[in-house]
């Protein structure tokens, strides 16, 4: 046997003195390990609680976008996040996948719906006829900026409650700039347009055919090359792509038409949504319009600074178009509307109702925003 000393409890009397008194210090010894082991995770669990460390894991949400990260809708998502962060104290982390990693352009309402990503920003014209209704906000009418069109979505959406977005929650809505002109050669005037070939997406085809020119679909990513190969001569835009596409280097002139928008939609998942909790979704709803506005302001002044940064870097110009050339374009935009109004009216949609409200707070909202 060893020499160590058995631990032997203190009631067996055949014990020694000295082994009794060395296992009457042991056992204190180890009460007074134990008192301060709990002493000690007591504290740590104090510290945890205070610092939040202990608090349950943040709520993960994914936020599927297609354009590339430096482009407003973007640049609006990256700012959402950011502000949904800081309103939740970090309870909700949102991880954003910009230029279509997640889900493409197309893809990106059934991706939602179908929960791939929990929320998605949506283009509607992007989605012929899923939109119908709100589709009547994209029509050539002379949007004059984001500011004004946003508001207006913003309230037709709250009034119409429209059907197309019934199977989502609608955290924001906002629109791209009325689309402009931009070109190799100065347009003045309508004539000038006859025959000339614009980049354009669908929404733009039917405007620049009503004008003379030639429309030409394709991404725009591809427009760089078919501007150096002279496969077009322009594009019919934004005039936010000046400069974060650098097309100011080989187009020189802007004309300020004000023809259509194009309506986006910031949806998430509805299954997802009704899982937030109570403080959550407060917050994801008090940020909804303010944020619509804020994409709204943030997109007219990027395209200010891209005007004038394209005028500073590549002697750009810029063409407002005559008082009574201006009318005459938007006259001619009239068939579109007309066709939109027929079409949509015999879905058995509101179409004349929620046109005229369109325009009464079109006129309101420039009024109170500006032109």
């Amino acid at each position: 046997m060893s020499g160590s000393i058995p631990i032997i409890a203190n009631h067996q009397l055949k014990a020694s003195a000295p082994q009794r008194r060395w296992i009457a210090q042991k056992e204190k010894d180890d009460m007074f390990k134990r008192i301060g082991m709990h002493v000690l995770l007591g504290t740590f669990a104090v510290t945890l609680l205070a610092t939040g460390a202990w608090a349950a894991s943040p709520i993960e949400l994914t936020y599927a976008n297609f354009p590339p990260p430096k482009t407003f809708p973007s640049v609006q998502m990256e700012r959402w996040a950011d502000e949904v962060k800081a309103r939740t104290g970090g309870k909700v982390n949102v991880k954003t996948f910009p230029g279509g990693t997640l889900l493409t352009a197309k893809a990106m309402m059934d991706g939602v719906v179908d929960g791939v990503a929990d929320i998605g920003c949506v283009a509607f014209p992007y989605q012929p006829g899923r939109f119908p209704l709100l589709a009547g906000v994209d029509l050539p009418i002379g949007f004059p900026n984001s500011k004004v069109a946003n508001a207006v979505l913003w309230d037709l959406y709250k009034k119409y409650d429209p059907a197309s977005l019934k199977g989502v929650k609608v955290l924001a809505l906002f629109t791209a700039p009325p689309a402009a002109i931009m070109s190799k050669d100065p347009i003045h005037k309508m004539s000038d347009l006859k025959g000339y070939e614009l980049r354009t997406t669908g929404a733009g085809v039917a405007p620049l055919n009503i004008l003379g020119a030639v429309p030409v679909s394709m991404p725009m990513p591809d427009t760089v090359e078919a501007l150096q190969r002279n496969v077009v001569k322009g594009v019919l835009s934004s005039t936010d792509i000046l400069m974060d596409f650098k097309f100011a280097e080989q187009v020189f002139y802007t004309t300020r038409a004000d023809l259509q928008t194009t309506s986006f939609g910031v949806l998430m998942n509805l299954d997802k949504w009704n899982a937030l909790p109570a403080d959550v979704k407060k917050v994801f709803e008090d940020l909804a319009r303010e944020h619509s506005m804020w994409t709204g302001n943030y997109v007219d002044d990027h395209g200010k600074k891209s005007i004038e940064w394209s005028k500073e870097n590549h002697k750009h110009e810029y063409i407002e178009l005559s008082a009574d050339e201006y009318a005459k374009w938007h006259e001619a935009m009239q068939p579109i509307t007309d066709e939109w109004l027929k079409t949509t009216a015999a879905k058995k949609l509101p179409a004349q109702a929620f046109l005229d409200d369109l325009l009464q707070l079109k006129a309101k909202y420039e009024a109170e925003l500006g032109k």
